[in-house]
């Protein structure tokens, strides 16, 4: 822009330059973990955190546009929240940018297709250099450059560039455009929701010789997929189902687990949050990107346990003539504590719980495992480890009648059913034979007492002899 001196004279020309000044953009500030004073991070069960970083940041009065490197590859750009930790300050937010789009070779060939780049070539045998300019028309699929006299395709030699552009980061970047009262440092605080961080929590239990107690562990494991570090972080975990809408667009790919940090020694503090419970780490831990890391949870010795050998029958087979059932159908294994005493009694993660016992040579041999829904304390917790090797069961309908019924409903069946039970171990075992029945039903007759647990359920218990079996008898009247 031309400007005559003589004729404004240097007060004008200094209002120019003061105007010019005014409306430039503003220098980028850059601020990294070496700024970081404190950083928090409370996960949800379902690939959710909450990211809390405070850092310690100059500030110019007027216009500041701040680039807050580090922050998830995985942000959702509109939870960010950043805000003073000085108490009325009037820092008011003008807009905010998450640059994603991370520095890689072929990226930055790519945001060179239609500009210049160097091409530098080496003589294979004089080892000399040297170097041309070309245009780069094209990187799908492969390179096409363009030189001064031809067109080439893929890459000849080394590529140099004049700079890198602006929207390309080498870390996670959100960029923040704000306006200060005043010049200074202050303290601030970024939150934002991301993916990329998740939890689970995983139980080991080991069952008595008898079966009669167990001893158990409970972990939290820990997946940081996020595309960032969280160093000596103070670690949250939010255990329930927690209602989200669902996202149209996510901005990032899922990376894989690529190392485990070895297990902490220390457990967690629990509080209700809610309708959930939060779960604390008392120390700060760093949370590593690519990192699959585990935390003690809880520990209890000497649970009262409960063993329960189950068959379990189908209600369609009182519907209609079966005939024979099944031979050596498997018998499940459950067993049963609750969520009370010493150690326990605090609510339980939804997880897996993988149960071991000890062999003749004082070996632990793993013997199945379960996974758990939420139990809060107080609760039963029940799990099937597996199916019995030496009690199986024969099965069949010995007879079916149809009483009445020519319409769609208003049928009246029944029908009768031997259940023989066998036992290959040396000591006797109790088998619950549990079956749902359809409809109005009444037990006309049968070779044991049963139960009634529930409308539609009839429960047998039988005590079958080692090395020995055991027969239940009954007939059964069903209307529909």
């Amino acid at each position: 822009m031309a400007f005559n001196v003589q004729a404004h004279g240097l007060g004008a020309l200094a209002l120019l330059l003061a105007a010019q000044v005014q409306s430039a953009p503003p220098s980028e500030k850059l601020s990294t973990l070496r700024d970081q004073q404190q950083v928090a991070v409370t996960i949800y069960n379902e690939n959710l955190a909450l990211v809390k970083d405070q850092r310690r940041v100059a500030l110019d009065k007027g216009v500041n546009r701040l680039a807050w490197r580090d922050v998830s590859a995985r942000i959702m750009p509109e939870t960010a929240l950043l805000r003073s930790l000085t108490g009325g300050d009037g820092l008011a937010l003008l807009e905010q940018n998450f640059d994603f789009d991370l520095l890689t070779p072929q990226k930055l060939l790519d945001k060179h297709v239609g500009q210049n780049v160097t091409v530098i070539r080496t003589n294979p045998a004089t080892g000399a250099e040297s170097s041309e300019t070309a245009t780069v028309l094209s990187t799908n699929g492969g390179v096409v450059l363009k030189f001064a006299d031809r067109i080439e395709t893929g890459l000849p030699g080394r590529l140099a560039f004049r700079m890198v552009p602006d929207n390309l980061r080498d870390r996670p970047t959100l960029v923040i455009g704000f306006q200060a009262p005043a010049e200074g440092e202050r303290a601030m605080e970024l939150s934002y929701l991301t993916a990329g961080l998740s939890w689970r929590a995983d139980y080991v239990a080991e069952l008595s010789s008898a079966d009669e107690r167990l001893d158990l562990s409970g972990w939290v494991t820990l997946t940081n997929i996020s595309g960032s570090s969280y160093p000596n972080a103070r670690l949250q975990l939010v255990a329930g189902d927690v209602n989200r809408v669902r996202r149209e667009l996510d901005f990032a790919q899922e990376g894989r687990v690529m190392k485990a940090a070895p297990m902490a020694a220390s457990a967690m503090a629990e509080e209700s949050l809610f309708e959930y419970h939060l779960y604390s780490l008392e120390r700060p831990t760093t949370i590593a990107e690519q990192q699959t890391k585990q935390v003690a949870l809880l520990s209890a010795s000497r649970i009262p346990v409960h063993k329960e050998l189950l068959l379990q029958g189908r209600d369609y087979y009182y519907r209609t003539s079966q005939g024979d059932l099944g031979q050596k159908m498997k018998v499940g294994v459950f067993v049963e504590f609750e969520n009370k005493g010493a150690g326990l009694g605090v609510p339980l993660p939804k997880g897996v719980i993988r149960v071991y016992k000890k062999d003749a040579s004082g070996h632990a041999q793993f013997v199945g495992e379960d996974r758990i829904d939420h139990t809060p304390r107080g609760e039963k917790v029940r799990l099937k480890l597996g199916e019995a090797f030496d009690v199986t069961a024969d099965k069949k309908q010995t007879s079916f009648q149809k009483i009445s019924g020519s319409g769609r409903y208003n049928y009246i069946f029944e029908s009768a059913y031997r259940i023989e039970l066998k036992n290959a171990k040396d000591e006797a075992v109790t088998v619950k034979v549990m079956e749902p029945l359809p409809g109005d039903w009444e037990v006309l007759a049968e070779s044991h007492p049963h139960q009634k647990p529930a409308s539609n359920t009839a429960v047998w218990s039988l005590q079958v002899p080692a090395r020995g079996k055991a027969v239940l008898d009954y007939r059964v009247r069903v209307k529909l």
